[in-house]
């Protein structure tokens, strides 16, 4: 119990440092910057604010009310998934991996669901700022995810020879994302890189995990593994 209780607490603590990452990034870009303005960072870095209706680096993928109630749906199931990793005692690096995606998840939420009632409008010649509740740009869950991390790592111009796109600018990465985009990007890509194995046997009914346990037991015993 003490141990399911620690890793608790470690998935509670992942979620408030990206969430209070996230959204004090996404608070000073809306409220210190016009739409469209960029910071250079270095060459290869820049701040670059846009906002978007859609998914994960600026994806866009049906109605923005589908996309917000898709979100939340996600994150409860999300959450029940995590109390259940929690319970049964899976490895710590698991839960933190499951718990980022959670994190990035929630993050981009709280923009879809809460940005259009209490700030203005973000545009070319205007910095936003807060407004009294329901009187902002938009209606509870129709507010659009802020965006400003722009990579743009190699950029040129495709030779002639090249077929169709011969003489047309290339940007090897044009994606901007946010700080919960990264979350669930570094999250996933964790979970397939060391946590295939546990993500299936986590996914498995109860049945199938005692029947999977009592074989990888036996397996033991025998010498097999």
């Amino acid at each position: 119990m003490k141990n399911s209780t620690q890793k608790g607490w470690v998935a509670v603590t992942v979620v408030f440092l990206v969430l209070l990452a996230d959204q004090v990034s996404k608070i000073w870009i809306k409220t210190h910057m016009e739409l469209f303005d960029t910071i250079d960072i270095a060459k290869w870095f820049q701040i670059y604010f846009v906002e978007n209706n859609g998914m994960a680096f600026g994806i866009e993928a049906g109605g923005k009310l589908f996309l917000s109630l898709f979100r939340l749906v996600a994150v409860i199931f999300i959450i029940v998934y995590i109390l259940r990793l929690v319970r049964e005692n899976y490895k710590t690096g698991f839960i933190v991996c499951v718990t980022l995606v959670l994190a990035g998840a929630s993050g981009n939420i709280i923009d879809s669901i809460f940005y259009g009632v209490v700030f203005e409008a973000s545009y070319p010649g205007h910095v936003a700022s807060f407004v009294p509740w329901g009187e902002g740009y938009s209606s509870l869950l129709h507010g659009k995810v802020v965006d400003m991390l722009y990579f743009p790592f190699l950029s040129g111009t495709y030779p002639d020879w090249v077929p169709v796109v011969g003489g047309q600018e290339f940007l090897f990465f044009r994606f901007i994302f946010n700080i919960a985009d990264s979350a669930i990007t570094v999250g996933v890509f964790l979970i397939l890189l060391f946590y295939r194995k546990t993500l299936s046997h986590s996914l498995l009914s109860k049945t199938e995990r005692e029947k999977f346990e009592k074989e990888e037991q036996a397996k033991r015993i025998t010498g097999e593994i």
